[in-house]
Protein backbone atom coordinates (compact mmCIF):
# COMPACT_ATOMS: atom_id res chain seq x y z
CA UNK A 1 0.00 0.00 0.00
CA UNK A 2 1.26 3.44 -0.95
CA UNK A 3 -0.02 6.55 0.84
CA UNK A 4 1.10 10.16 0.70
CA UNK A 5 0.57 12.80 3.35
CA UNK A 6 0.28 16.29 1.89
CA UNK A 7 0.59 19.24 4.26
CA UNK A 8 -0.24 22.77 3.24
CA UNK A 9 0.89 26.22 4.31
CA UNK A 10 2.63 26.85 7.60
CA UNK A 11 2.62 23.19 8.62
CA UNK A 12 6.37 23.21 8.09
CA UNK A 13 6.41 25.18 11.35
CA UNK A 14 4.92 22.41 13.49
CA UNK A 15 6.77 22.15 16.78
CA UNK A 16 7.55 25.86 16.89
CA UNK A 17 4.29 27.49 15.79
CA UNK A 18 1.43 28.08 18.23
CA UNK A 19 2.32 25.13 20.42
CA UNK A 20 -0.87 25.47 22.45
CA UNK A 21 -2.84 24.58 19.30
CA UNK A 22 -0.44 22.39 17.30
CA UNK A 23 1.80 20.83 19.95
CA UNK A 24 5.57 20.87 20.30
CA UNK A 25 6.55 18.04 17.94
CA UNK A 26 7.79 18.58 14.41
CA UNK A 27 5.95 16.72 11.70
CA UNK A 28 9.16 14.93 10.70
CA UNK A 29 9.44 13.49 14.23
CA UNK A 30 5.82 12.32 14.11
CA UNK A 31 6.27 10.90 10.60
CA UNK A 32 9.12 8.68 11.78
CA UNK A 33 6.87 7.27 14.52
CA UNK A 34 4.12 6.67 11.97
CA UNK A 35 6.48 4.87 9.59
CA UNK A 36 7.81 2.73 12.44
CA UNK A 37 4.26 1.78 13.48
CA UNK A 38 3.26 0.84 9.90
CA UNK A 39 6.37 -0.66 8.29
CA UNK A 40 4.33 -2.43 5.59
CA UNK A 41 2.88 0.82 4.28
CA UNK A 42 4.93 3.01 1.97
CA UNK A 43 4.27 6.44 3.49
CA UNK A 44 5.51 9.47 1.58
CA UNK A 45 5.39 13.04 2.79
CA UNK A 46 5.09 16.33 0.95
CA UNK A 47 4.67 19.88 2.29
CA UNK A 48 4.25 23.13 0.41
CA UNK A 49 3.17 26.64 1.23
CA UNK A 50 2.17 27.13 -2.41
CA UNK A 51 -1.32 26.23 -3.64
CA UNK A 52 -0.25 25.29 -7.17
CA UNK A 53 2.43 22.92 -5.90
CA UNK A 54 -0.15 21.12 -3.75
CA UNK A 55 -2.39 20.78 -6.81
CA UNK A 56 0.52 19.43 -8.86
CA UNK A 57 1.26 16.82 -6.16
CA UNK A 58 -2.41 15.76 -6.09
CA UNK A 59 -2.29 15.32 -9.88
CA UNK A 60 0.99 13.35 -9.71
CA UNK A 61 -0.21 10.93 -7.02
CA UNK A 62 -3.95 10.88 -7.56
CA UNK A 63 -4.06 8.01 -10.04
CA UNK A 64 -1.44 5.62 -8.72
CA UNK A 65 -1.44 5.79 -4.90
CA UNK A 66 -3.80 3.89 -2.61
CA UNK A 67 -4.57 6.91 -0.46
CA UNK A 68 -3.90 10.57 0.12
CA UNK A 69 -4.07 12.28 3.50
CA UNK A 70 -4.28 16.04 3.18
CA UNK A 71 -4.07 18.83 5.70
CA UNK A 72 -4.51 21.80 3.41
CA UNK A 73 -4.03 24.28 6.25
CA UNK A 74 -5.68 27.62 5.52
CA UNK A 75 -6.40 26.48 1.95
CA UNK A 76 -9.03 24.19 3.52
CA UNK A 77 -11.31 27.19 3.79
CA UNK A 78 -10.52 28.98 0.54
CA UNK A 79 -9.15 26.81 -2.24
CA UNK A 80 -11.68 25.85 -4.86
CA UNK A 81 -8.66 24.88 -6.99
CA UNK A 82 -7.52 22.22 -4.47
CA UNK A 83 -11.14 21.04 -4.19
CA UNK A 84 -11.30 20.68 -7.98
CA UNK A 85 -7.99 18.79 -8.01
CA UNK A 86 -9.32 16.32 -5.42
CA UNK A 87 -12.53 15.92 -7.44
CA UNK A 88 -10.54 15.20 -10.57
CA UNK A 89 -8.39 12.34 -9.25
CA UNK A 90 -9.19 8.68 -8.57
CA UNK A 91 -7.21 8.07 -5.35
CA UNK A 92 -9.34 8.46 -2.21
CA UNK A 93 -8.46 11.50 -0.10
CA UNK A 94 -8.93 11.93 3.66
CA UNK A 95 -8.88 15.46 5.06
CA UNK A 96 -7.17 15.85 8.44
CA UNK A 97 -6.68 18.69 10.88
CA UNK A 98 -4.58 18.75 14.02
CA UNK A 99 -7.00 21.05 15.83
CA UNK A 100 -10.79 20.90 15.83
CA UNK A 101 -11.52 23.59 13.26
CA UNK A 102 -15.13 23.82 14.48
CA UNK A 103 -13.99 25.18 17.85
CA UNK A 104 -11.76 27.85 16.38
CA UNK A 105 -12.45 31.18 14.66
CA UNK A 106 -15.68 31.20 12.64
CA UNK A 107 -13.83 31.63 9.33
CA UNK A 108 -12.25 28.20 9.94
CA UNK A 109 -15.58 26.39 10.41
CA UNK A 110 -16.17 25.67 6.73
CA UNK A 111 -14.05 23.29 4.69
CA UNK A 112 -14.45 23.68 0.94
CA UNK A 113 -12.44 20.48 0.37
CA UNK A 114 -14.23 18.26 2.91
CA UNK A 115 -17.27 17.51 0.72
CA UNK A 116 -15.07 15.97 -2.00
CA UNK A 117 -12.97 13.91 0.42
CA UNK A 118 -13.69 10.36 1.56
CA UNK A 119 -13.88 11.68 5.13
CA UNK A 120 -12.56 14.27 7.55
CA UNK A 121 -10.71 13.81 10.84
CA UNK A 122 -9.97 16.70 13.18
CA UNK A 123 -9.09 17.56 16.71
CA UNK A 124 -6.86 14.63 17.70
CA UNK A 125 -3.56 16.45 17.40
CA UNK A 126 -0.96 14.79 15.22
CA UNK A 127 -2.77 11.51 15.84
CA UNK A 128 -5.34 12.74 13.30
CA UNK A 129 -2.84 11.58 10.65
CA UNK A 130 -2.70 8.07 12.12
CA UNK A 131 -6.48 7.90 12.14
CA UNK A 132 -6.50 9.04 8.54
CA UNK A 133 -4.00 6.34 7.63
CA UNK A 134 -5.98 3.67 9.44
CA UNK A 135 -9.08 4.65 7.46
CA UNK A 136 -7.38 3.17 4.39
CA UNK A 137 -6.82 -0.14 6.17
CA UNK A 138 -10.50 -1.01 6.58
Amino acid sequence: MKVIIINGPNLNLLGVREKSIYGDSSFETYLKLLKDKYPDIDIEYYQSNIEGEIIDKLHQTGFSYNGIIINAGAYTHTSIAIRDAISGIKTPVVEVHISNILTRESFRHESVIGPVCRGSIMGFGLDSYRLGLESFLV
